[in-house]
């Protein structure tokens, strides 16, 4: 995804005020050893940026002043209660060195699930996003996670997920290997399916 920006020589709160006023968000551009650019964006077009996913786990190309560089959105700051973007930080990436970034889950055949359907199991996503590390060229937009065999009383674990080459879990991750969905029985139904057992 490609992202204009502006090159901003001013800063501090009143000039970031200004800034909001006329419709722009001030932003950052930071890392690979130069110095921190400061930017400022077109708010509406952010706006609607900052609502897909991609725009939130995959490499941009963002030019300013008719330069372009990869970076990764590191950092979004909201109005609390306005439909208002405050500040954005983006982190310049090196095409060799890898990044460490979350990358969102995409659940798949959730409905189709035999524990959903026969069981009556809910399937919970305990996370929904799971942290990476890749050359930025191997970043995937997302990972998808097949949920047709997972049966009532069981958990897929972040070890379960199936990576593409070149990508790897964090090592924390690895090592705790969390839960990533259950599928659980509800006690009521349970109880329902004794009761229908003690009837037959």
């Amino acid at each position: 995804m490609k992202v204009i920006a502006f090159e901003r020589n001013l800063q501090g709160t009143g000039a970031s005020r200004r800034l909001r006023n006329a419709g722009k968000t001030p932003g950052i551009v930071y890392g690979v050893g130069v110095e921190p650019q400061l930017i400022e964006l077109d708010h509406n077009a952010l706006w609607h940026a900052l609502k897909k996913e991609a725009f939130h786990s995959s490499i941009l190309e963002i030019e300013v002043a008719g330069k372009s560089q990869q970076v990764l959105l590191r950092d979004v700051q909201y109005h609390p209660f306005r439909q208002l973007v405050l500040h954005v930080d983006f982190q310049r990436v090196d095409p060799n060195k890898k990044i460490h970034t979350k990358v969102p889950l995409h659940f798949l055949n959730q409905e189709t699930n035999p524990a959903v359907k026969l069981a009556s199991a809910i399937i919970s996503h305990v996370v929904n996003e799971i942290e990476v590390v890749c050359l930025p060229g191997s970043l995937p937009e997302f990972l998808e996670v097949d949920l047709v065999k997972i049966e009532a009383g069981q958990s897929l674990h972040a070890k379960d997920i199936t990576l593409p080459n070149g990508v790897t879990l964090v090592a924390h991750v690895e090592a705790e290997n969390p839960v990533i969905v259950s599928a659980t029985v509800p006690a009521g139904a349970v109880a329902a399916a004794e009761g229908e057992a003690a009837a037959e």
